[in-house]
């Protein structure tokens, strides 16, 4: 490790002197990234509002449909220069390469503290020493780092001249992410699968709090029925296609896939007689198939990944690729004493179908009850009380 590595370390800089409150209640910033659709980022910031409600929110664009903002309340939303440039209603990912200066165009000169979620470029946010900076960090930009390569593949850009030109924007953003790290005060994690990915691109370690999910809404179902369940986006990274094919080598199996996305018709061509396809579905359909499933299976490799933690709420083992924020969420067959599903290592239809016959030989050792106390552990009131600790604690640390 570096000595300019080291330097990036929390313990390593010393702690700024933030300006006291004298009494009054501090001014809190939320700064996210994009509000677009209510997604898992958007139940962060759900949450954070509940923490502080009336919190000033400050985003590159809001083009978030009227029917899912009430859970922003009386909070005023301020956009930066993309929400106005042409086509950004439909394509402001587009503007990549004027995100790190509209993030940075935000005055927060007016805040004693300053929160970000950040999955893309939130936590670049400019802010002085008189003010406290948390960042809760879903993932490092995905596309400019690890995924850099399975992006250019994907967007038919890995070779060219457009490929050179978008791999000097993506270094470019590398080279910005980094050089803002420092100016976080407090990184906060997703899960440890993000904070080891935080500690090789910004040298910072990160405390992880796990991401709300409302398990409240999802209601313990002890008799089951004999059926599998998968349901997600139909992208590509969520391997769904690769689902369906292992149930053709499981012909006596029957499996439910739920979602809609690009990958719907090379679903339904690889989709079985014992494999139905339902589309998108609303949300009382999802819980209840949730619900009944003998065992939900997850073939994604996921920072986190709320699915199988809605799954578990409803008392439902869970069949998962075991890399990436699965290996926190679901507790292995053999590996503790209350076991909620069983692990393959492949994304492969050969090893996806070995997992299922593997579940059937030890499902009698996965109580439904474990999987419901499980899934607790990442109630939204978990993560409230959670973050609520994390930021009162570096108050008193820098000095409140």
């Amino acid at each position: 490790m570096t000595a300019q590595t080291r330097q990036l370390r929390p313990v390593d800089r010393p702690l700024p002197r933030v300006r006291p409150l004298a009494g009054k209640s501090p001014r809190v910033a939320i700064v996210h990234d994009w509000l677009e659709v209510y997604a898992g980022a958007e139940r962060v910031l759900e949450q954070m509002l509940q923490l502080w409600p009336g919190a000033d929110v400050f985003t590159l664009v809001d083009f978030l449909p009227e029917q899912q903002r009430a859970f922003l309340g009386d909070s005023t939303v301020h956009t930066s220069f993309i929400q106005r440039l042409p086509g950004s209603r439909k394509r402001f990912r587009h503007y990549l390469p004027l995100m790190p200066m509209a993030i940075e165009q935000f005055d927060l000169s007016s805040y004693d503290i300053v929160v970000s979620s950040s999955y893309a470029v939130a936590k670049g946010v400019i802010t002085s020493g008189n003010q406290l900076h948390v960042s809760y960090v879903h993932s490092p930009i995905r596309y400019a780092w690890d995924l850099q390569h399975q992006y250019l593949r994907e967007s038919h850009l890995d070779q060219g001249f457009k490929s050179m030109l978008v791999r000097a924007i993506l270094h470019y953003v590398r080279l910005w992410d980094v050089r803002t790290a420092p100016n976080v005060d407090v990184m906060l994690a997703n899960s440890r699968y993000i904070a080891r990915r935080i500690e090789k691109c910004y040298g910072r370690e990160a405390e992880v709090i796990y991401p709300p999910v409302d398990t409240s809404a999802f209601s313990l179902e002890t008799r089951k029925q004999d059926f599998y369940l998968t349901a997600s986006r139909l992208v590509p990274y969520k391997m769904i296609p690769t689902i369906a094919e292992a149930f053709r080598m499981l012909p006596d199996r029957k499996l439910v896939i739920i979602g809609d996305g690009p990958d719907i018709s090379r679903v339904r061509e690889l989709a079985g007689p014992n494999v139905h396809v339902l589309g998108h579905q609303p949300g009382d359909v999802l819980r209840d198939h949730m619900q009944n499933a003998r065992a939900f299976i997850f073939a994604a490799e996921e920072d986190f990944g709320i699915t199988p933690v809605e799954a578990q709420a409803c008392g439902t083992p869970v069949i998962a690729y075991g890399r990436g924020g699965s290996l926190e969420t679901v507790m292995a067959v053999g590996e503790c004493p209350h076991p909620t599903g069983v692990f393959f290592h492949e994304q492969t239809p050969e090893s996806i179908a070995a997992a299922v016959r593997r579940f059937e030989s030890v499902s009698d050792e996965i109580r439904p009850i474990d999987c419901r106390d499980n899934a607790l552990r990442f109630s939204t009131e978990a993560f409230r009380q959670s973050m609520s600790q994390a930021v009162h604690g570096a108050i008193r640390e820098f000095g409140y």
